[in-house]
Parts: C-alpha cells; sequence; structure tokens
C-alpha cells in the first residue's frame, strides 16, 4: 500500500512539474504582454492576423490591418508582438 503511495505523489509532482508550471509561466508572459502594449506596436492576434494598434482601450485593441482597414478585437486576442524586419540593403547572401 505504501508503494502505490509513493507513485501516486510521483505522478502527482510529475504532472506539477510537467503541465502545470509551464502553463502559468506562458500565462504570466502573456499578461504581461498584454500590459505592455502601446499604440504603434505591430502584433499577430490569435486568428493570424498581422496589424499596427492604433488605439488601446482597457479590454479592446483598434488594430489597422491594411492600408485604411481598421477592426476591433479584444486586447486579450493579441498573441505576440512583431519584431520590426531590418531594412535590406539590396546585396544578396
Amino acid at each position: 500500500m505504501g508503494v502505490v503511495i509513493i507513485y501516486m505523489l510521483a505522478l502527482l509532482g510529475a504532472f506539477f512539474l510537467f503541465i502545470v508550471l509551464p502553463q502559468r509561466r506562458r500565462m504570466q508572459a502573456h499578461r504581461a504582454l498584454i500590459a505592455a502594449l502601446a499604440v504603434g506596436d505591430e502584433v499577430v492576434n490569435n486568428g493570424g492576423l498581422h496589424g499596427t494598434i492604433r488605439s488601446l482601450d482597457d479590454t479592446v485593441v483598434e488594430l489597422e490591418i491594411a492600408p485604411g482597414v481598421v477592426v476591433t478585437i479584444a486586447r486579450g486576442a493579441i498573441s505576440a508582438k512583431v519584431a520590426p524586419v531590418a531594412a535590406d540593403d539590396g546585396e544578396a547572401a
């Protein structure tokens, strides 16, 4: 009976280490991303739309996805900031 309890505790510990902790880290990183958004940031939403933030509210973001095309999405639907692309000087590698 004691061995079964030890195995169960080991399984619970492994579950916590491999499932719960990484998920908490991802959630914390996403909350930090959402809090750090600013007008002019280039972002990607959960649906894959790339755009530039034109205005922010506590729960809503207006995202310009093409010149003159602005969509309203939930702030939590932003999945990542897009790093600016460096200008290419025309030389091929």
